[in-house]
């Protein structure tokens, strides 16, 4: 039984292709369990370990992990892609089997067959990860830290620390469970009121469906108007009760950004993204080419119009609206979104291009070719990390074309793995 013909070299046969196939697999399983256990320890145990200080279920830190799982699956494959196949085909070389491959007349297209298949294989099983499984998770994970938030409430109201929430800042002492010393809270009603109040001691409560709230002790209490500062009230009380908005809450923790959602929903929210941007930008234009008309107008009336006192005016508005212009074309929200989008692709598909590269790499091998592999996949790992951060980086800052420095990375692997294999067969 064969698998493909071609027009020089023999056919490779099934038994040939899975025990290079197999040997993939196994180096693949190796290696991705290396990097998920890096990425998993870098990323999540530490906020476990916050977490578990204040004393939440096992289980629920548990269930936060796996919910977390897959940004770490996502992140693991393509660099496991890149070190499994240099493993294998290093192995192959340095114990001449890839010799005995082509003595017995198969060809160099036939030894890369399992490699792009498995590469194939990993880059459409992190993509559906990072699309699907990720948003999905990501998901889950906030209703669950929402619903231990409310169990728990002192995992966001910390000892000596300052907490900024939507409209309202709390300033604590030392905590002891749900007992707050030294309170302060800074706030802002819906009305346009600020207020202050400070208490000499406080106590945390969870009233269920009716939220949080705040039992002061002793407490100071001073408001104000937005517009009015020198109209105020004050008063001090021995007991006041401040009821702390879950919403408030809530938005202290991270909101879903771009990079966990689905690559559909973040291409429709650039979409939106990018017509409220060109709507923002036509009315900048519209305001420079309303001032330069007055100012031209101004100029061309003379000294005896009236409009001749105006044109100073026209001149300042006109450079403040041009500035604003300038500054607005660099939407550093929008260029981070697009920046998001194309790493769901490149990062996935970037399994296929390490392929080509380190099964070049590998047949360069001669000997301890399972040892080699894993220190060039872990050079070249750390290389694509490198590239992968610099170009996310000068891509948002610099304003960079987001495609062309998230998918630089993949052309360098692809036009190495091309001269490499150029080279090899010249040979």
């Amino acid at each position: 039984m064969y698998l493909k013909k071609q027009k020089s070299g023999r056919y490779i046969s099934h038994t040939l292709f899975f025990y290079i196939l197999k040997d993939m697999f196994l180096a693949y399983l190796v290696t991705f369990l290396f990097f998920f256990f890096v990425f998993f320890i870098n990323q999540f145990l530490l906020i476990a370990q916050e977490i578990l200080t204040k004393q939440v279920p096992i289980y629920q830190v548990i269930l936060l992990l796996v919910y977390a799982l897959p940004q770490v699956v996502a992140l693991a494959a393509p660099f496991a892609s890149l070190m499994g196949t240099l493993i294998t085909v290093g192995r192959l070389s340095s114990d001449n089997e890839i010799l005995v491959i082509l003595a017995s007349g198969t060809s160099y297209k036939m030894v890369f067959l399992p490699a792009l298949v498995m590469g194939l294989i990993i880059s459409m099983l992190s993509f559906f990860t990072n699309d699907v499984l990720l948003p999905a998770g990501t998901i889950q994970f906030q209703r669950l830290y929402r619903s231990i938030l409310v169990s728990t409430p002192a995992l966001e109201i910390e000892a000596n620390s300052v907490k900024r929430f939507r409209d309202t800042v709390i300033v604590t002492g030392p905590v002891v469970g749900t007992g707050i010393s030294n309170l302060l809270i800074l706030d802002r009603t819906g009305e346009g009121e600020r207020r202050l109040i400070m208490a000499e001691s406080a106590r945390l409560t969870d009233s269920g469906i009716e939220g949080l709230s705040l039992d002061l002790n002793e407490a100071f209490y001073l408001s104000s108007r937005e517009n009015f500062r020198d109209d105020y009230d004050y008063a001090s009380t021995s007991f006041l009760r401040y009821w702390v908005v879950q919403d408030d809450l809530i938005q202290a923790i991270h909101s879903i950004g771009p990079n966990q959602m689905s690559s559909y929903d973040l291409g429709m929210e650039i979409q939106e993204m990018n017509i409220e941007h060109l709507g923002r930008l036509d009315e900048r234009y519209r305001r420079v080419m309303s001032n330069s008309m007055g100012l031209e107008e101004s100029l061309r009336a003379g000294s005896s119009s009236e409009l001749w006192n105006r044109r100073e005016s026209y001149l300042a508005n006109l450079i403040r609206e041009m500035q604003g212009a300038i500054t607005s074309r660099n939407n550093m929200r929008l260029q981070i979104y697009r920046t998001e989008y194309y790493i769901k692709f490149s990062i996935p598909f970037g399994a296929l291009s390490f392929v080509l590269l380190s099964a070049t790499i590998g047949l360069y091998a001669k000997k301890s070719g399972q040892t080699m592999g894993f220190i060039a996949g872990l050079i070249l790992s750390v290389i694509f990390w490198a590239l992968l951060v610099g170009g996310r980086t000068i891509g948002v800052n610099r304003n960079f074309p987001p495609m062309l420095t998230m998918w630089l990375p993949n052309i360098l692997a692809l036009s190495g793995g091309f001269i490499l294999l150029f080279i090899r067969l010249k040979r």
